[in-house]
């Protein structure tokens, strides 16, 4: 296993029971291992709690930051705010087993956990699948493809309303009154 990767084993053999804070600053070079090339940069950060009880422990994880992402619409990048939380109970048994996303069975002689693949989906699941820059939904974006859409869309209303059938333009005035 790499430096990289034994920063995010948590040991919990030697631990109290009780509460115990982690913290993780999260940038680009994390999602190397996964082959996610999403967005362009990142700033997030990332608090563990690992709550160690006789029988099995209890992480609670939250991130919370910044990415870069290219817009849907303008294809201007922008510094979209992330925020997601996620609470995983670990219990122990015989083998590994992810039971759902939220119960994962770990071997009973187990000292550590690993929680990189858990931080990586808590950030994935936090990014939206629609990305619109926030000057485009408050009008304050100057963007070329904005004044594009912005005629085309004119253009093709005024097409359609010189396309009407006459006699359908009474039935129209009914929806008026």
């Amino acid at each position: 296993m790499s430096k990289v990767d034994r920063e995010y084993c948590l040991q919990f053999v030697g631990l109290k029971e009780g509460k115990h804070h982690f913290e993780y600053k999260i940038n680009n070079t994390f999602f190397d291992d996964f082959n996610y090339q999403e967005f362009q940069n990142c700033d997030i950060q990332t608090n563990v709690v690992l709550i160690k009880k006789a029988t099995h422990l209890e992480l609670d994880i939250q991130i919370e930051g910044f990415i870069n992402v290219e817009c849907d619409l303008t294809l201007e990048y922008f510094d979209l705010p992330i925020k997601n939380a996620v609470s995983i109970v670990v219990k122990f048994g015989e083998d590994f087993d992810e039971i759902d996303e939220n119960l994962i069975i770990i071997p009973a002689g187990s000292h550590e956990i690993d929680i990189k693949q858990y931080i990586y989906e808590c950030i994935v699941l936090s990014i939206p699948q629609k990305r619109i820059h926030p000057g485009v939904e408050d009008g304050t974006l100057d963007s070329e493809i904005l004044d594009k859409l912005d005629d085309l869309s004119t253009n093709k209303e005024i097409k359609e309303e010189e396309n009407i059938d006459p006699r359908w333009e009474k039935l129209k005035n009914l929806l008026k009154d």
